[in-house]
């Protein structure tokens, strides 16, 4: 059975915080499909309400899920952007801590990593964000270990990103945690992206 890779989506998210491990997951499933292996993972988008959500930047995108009809969750995906509302939103708060128990594996790109500490998630492991983040998220959270100068930061069942285009390096070495570095190289390739191992 196909892994159940569920991302999350929010008002003024960055578009390839989400795209970019989208592209990920759903490339890496057509390549081993295309060597006739089943699909490693169905990939999927969940927002509170379904409604559709405005990027930062200004592009519109249908959420597939709802909180409430989303199905179960085998890898969360907690992209960043603006996060400041729905860190106040305890609605989303809630959702993220719930999932999280439940999910064999948690993974925050950019600002993303903001909601899960504020979701209790992480609490005082290794992570990272965008550079340009660094400093507040050690001030809001201390007892985080904060990283600085690399792609992602691997915690086991937790693992986050620096900003932007490091969530594709972070899901990359997803694909090759849970279905090999062959699949992921051949994924890489597939994007014609150069892949940074950290």
């Amino acid at each position: 059975m196909s892994m159940r890779i569920g991302i999350f989506l929010f008002e003024d998210i960055e578009a390839l915080d989400f795209a970019g491990p989208y592209e990920v997951f759903t490339t890496a499933s057509r390549v081993a499909q295309k060597s006739g292996m089943v699909a490693p993972f169905a990939v999927f988008s969940v927002s509170a309400s379904g409604h559709a959500v405005r990027v930062r930047a200004g592009m519109k995108v249908i959420p597939d899920f709802t909180f409430e009809d989303t199905p179960a969750i085998d890898v969360l995906i907690v992209p960043g952007g603006v996060v400041t509302a729905e860190m106040q939103n305890r609605v989303v708060v809630d959702w993220i801590k719930d999932t999280s128990s439940n999910a064999k594996l948690i993974a925050s790109v950019c600002t993303g990593v903001f909601l899960l500490a504020k979701a209790g998630v992480v609490t005082n492991q290794k992570v990272t964000t965008h550079w340009e983040d660094i400093a507040d998220l050690r001030r809001q959270f201390p007892d985080l270990t904060v990283r600085e100068n690399v792609r992602w930061v691997d915690e086991g069942q937790i693992v986050t990103s620096a900003g932007i285009s490091a969530g594709i390096d972070m899901s990359l070495h997803l694909v090759e945690r849970l279905a090999g570095k062959a699949l992921a190289i051949a994924t890489a390739r597939q994007m014609e992206f150069d892949w940074h191992e950290n």
